[in-house]
This record gives C-alpha cells, structure tokens and sequence, in this order.
C-alpha cells in the first residue's frame, strides 16, 4: 500500500532503505526515539528487516524527485475501551513520526502527516487519533495544531527515555493532542 502526496511517497520500508534510515537514525532529534538509535549500516540493515516483516501502518516517507527516504510514520489501531474485553473497535491510533534533519521546515512533515492521517480516517476506520510529544518540541506542536489537533493536556515529569549524567532518569514534560474522525472530515471536506 502506498500513500502519494505532491512531493512524497508514503511507502512499506524496503531494505535499500537502510542508508537513509541511519542518516537520521544515527542521532534522534528528540529523545523519545532514543531507544530506535542506530549505530551503523548492519543494525540498519537488520532494523530493515525487522520492518518489512509486517507493518501495515508503518510507512517510509520518501522524497519523490531523490528517491531518497526522509522519515517515517507509523500509528497502529488501539482499542476504544482498553480496559474491555476485547470486542471493542480498534478504532483509535496514536501517531509518531520522525524527519531527517536535513528537510525539516520545508512543510514534509505536514504533507506526509495529512495525508496519513486522512487515510487513516478515510480508509482504516480510525475514530480518534491522538499524538504525544515533548514540551520542548516545538515544531512537533505546531504540527500537530495544522493538523487541526487540539491540546488535551500536558503531562508533567511523564516518562523518561534518557539518564541524566549521574544515572538517574531524565523525565519529560508530555503534551496530548488529539482530534477526532468527525472534526477531521468537517475541517477537510474538499477531499
């Protein structure tokens, strides 16, 4: 399954892609990735793998004219009752989405974003989708806010995905946002 946009492919990950994914890969912009840190082109290569083993909502974001891949977005179908038995609809999804470096601030993560997300709505069934991130990044919050995402809430000393010097846990600030598949379709009705 592909997703195209004016600029960017949305595609399953293919293990050519490894170069690419290290680039950005090598260092993470923020740190909730830190745990997907890769140190050279084999664990790229065996994280490549590891993707295209089945991912139906995980998507390489690559660059029409380089062929190069320049993120990624992924989002996997969550329970509205998670607590429930089991029969509820997996009808939410939470987001994540990461950029090389190098094509930030150029409106990629917001096209690649839309058009994830409506297909999402539009395709998959979604009801909900809600995103997470850090107090510190910024860019990440205004995207989430084009998206037509509200701000649910800000969760203080959250989780930690880092040490701090000495060892002990470097916790975060959290912001929620969210928008729902009725307010999606309402903001976006010329599709």
């Amino acid at each position: 399954m592909n997703i195209e946009t004016e600029r960017l492919v949305l595609r399953p990950f293919l293990e050519r892609d490894a170069a690419d994914v290290l680039e950005y890969l090598a260092e993470p912009a923020v740190n909730c990735f830190a745990c997907m840190k890769l140190k050279n082109l084999e664990e790229a290569q065996a994280e490549m793998r590891k993707r295209i083993s089945g991912a139906e909502y995980s998507f390489a974001i690559v660059h029409k004219e380089t062929g190069r891949v320049i993120g990624e977005i992924e989002a996997y179908p969550e329970s509205s009752d998670p607590h429930g038995d089991g029969n509820a609809p997996q009808d939410t999804f939470s987001p994540c989405w990461m950029l090389n470096r190098a094509y930030q601030g150029k409106g990629y993560a917001y096209e690649a974003a839309y058009a994830f997300f409506d297909y999402l709505f539009r395709e998959k069934g979604a009801r909900r989708i809600y995103a997470y991130t850090d107090d510190y990044n910024i860019p990440s919050q205004r995207l989430c806010e084009k998206l037509g995402m509200r701000r649910e809430g800000l969760f203080v000393e959250f989780v930690s995905f880092v040490s701090n010097p000495d060892g002990t846990p470097r916790y975060e600030n959290t912001m929620q946002y969210a928008v729902l598949k009725r307010e999606w379709l309402s903001q976006h009705r010329e599709l």
